[in-house]
């Protein structure tokens, strides 16, 4: 049975919700976090929030209460499996006031990947949230779930990413982001209140553009601000002039970033159309 397809729509936002005591007390590092903004980013989307929640049903259950309240596309990683410190089918069951039921494709998949093997433990796996469609596994054919636009993924990397393209592949072939560029200015020698109006008109002179600050300290003492905006590449140039217009007239030094310098290369070798 082929797998329902939802709507695509850029403007939902969009979560990452990585689960598990051993994130939390560093036993194990997260990676799905980077992959999951690669993987968006490729598409021209972002994250919208991304959360971390150890192995505990009342809170992982109140957090995924609110993110299907919000309406929200949300990425789950961890907590699927059968044993005691797996509450991630269990908590969404209890998010959206449904019983756990087995999923006859799940107990088909597993079935026929384990046979008689499957029970009475491993078929466990199989029992989610009422109303839930699955996300095969390709690695082992143990299941996993998807309801209400939020999809669960094991919480090894190994599965979870195939497991993550297959529901983008699937249920969401046409989201993608508008176009959206990015150019910034390196600013020496002042601190970011001393060019706190100068961001504030920016901002109001800019208002469909998202400006950055990144301050830091080089060795010897000396401030350095990444300066810039991001969003319509249409935009960008006359709001990375303000913002040089300004810093110069403040006495600062400034210069493009390499990503700027090289994005303005690109552009005055690119033939037009």
């Amino acid at each position: 049975m082929p797998a329902p397809r939802l709507p695509a729509v850029p403007t939902r936002p969009i979560g990452a919700l990585v689960i598990g005591d051993e994130i939390l007390s560093g036993k194990r590092a997260d990676r799905h976090f980077a992959h999951v903004t690669e993987v968006l980013g490729r598409r021209g989307l972002r994250l919208a929030w991304a959360r971390y929640e150890g192995d505990d049903l009342e809170r992982l259950a109140g957090a995924l209460r609110a993110s299907f309240a919000a309406g929200d596309l949300v990425f789950c990683f961890g907590g699927v499996g059968a044993t005691p410190d797996d509450y991630t089918r269990q908590a969404a069951a209890r998010a959206l006031g449904v019983p756990l039921v087995r999923h006859p494709e799940a107990v088909a998949e597993l079935e026929a990947q384990w046979g008689a093997d499957a029970y009475p433990n491993r078929i466990r796996m199989t029992e989610f949230p009422q109303g839930s469609t699955i996300v095969p596994n390709p690695v082992n054919r143990v299941a996993s779930f998807s309801i209400r636009d939020h999809h669960f993924f094991p919480g090894f990397p190994q599965m979870a990413w195939p497991m993550l393209d297959w529901v983008l592949a699937t249920h969401y072939p046409g989201l993608a982001g508008p176009p959206e560029g990015e150019r910034a200015i390196v600013v020496h020698g002042a601190g970011e209140s001393q060019l706190l109006t100068l961001m504030e008109d920016t901002v109001r002179r800019f208002p469909r553009l998202k400006l950055f600050s990144l301050p830091s300290m080089l060795p010897g003492g000396e401030r350095r601000i990444e300066l810039g905006v991001k969003g319509d590449p249409a935009l960008l140039d006359g709001a990375i002039a303000h913002l040089a217009a300004g810093v110069a007239a403040g006495g600062f030094r400034w210069e493009h970033d390499v990503a700027s310098r090289a994005d303005a290369q690109a552009r005055s070798t690119t033939p037009p159309k």
